[in-house]
């Protein structure tokens, strides 16, 4: 069975950092695509950051403008997101969403993951 566990979550002061980890499992080979996405009540859910196998390419959403970095772990199966210069906006559940099927370059559309971990907490206070 196919699962993503995110981790990392938590309250962070304005212009602090936090690292997100996602770890996937149960897939029989090296998936296709990962994402971060971040979801606030009341409005839609967003990309954050994502990478596409198919296209060996990391993109990351305009409003990151340098502050965020997503990379695969030196060890294991794993996944993070390092986001640094975090501010008030910023605040929402992130999630890690996996993909086993190939996904385009863009790599920025919801529907195109088919794996959804359950979602972390990240709170920045201003």
């Amino acid at each position: 069975q196919l699962h993503v566990v995110e981790s990392g979550g938590g309250l962070v002061q304005t212009g602090g950092s936090l690292r997100l980890s996602c770890v996937p499992s149960g897939f029989t080979e090296d998936y296709h695509g990962i994402g971060w996405f971040r979801q606030v009540p009341g409005k839609e859910r967003e990309a954050v950051a994502c990478f596409s196998r198919r296209f060996d390419i990391t993109n990351y959403a305009p409003f990151v403008k340098g502050r965020f970095t997503m990379a695969r772990g030196k060890t294991g199966n794993g996944w993070y997101l390092q986001m640094r210069g975090l501010q008030f906006e910023d605040t929402a559940v992130y999630y890690c969403a996996v993909s086993d099927h190939p996904i385009g370059r863009q790599c920025i559309f919801s529907s195109e993951y088919n794996v959804w971990g359950q979602g972390t907490q990240v709170t920045v206070s201003s």
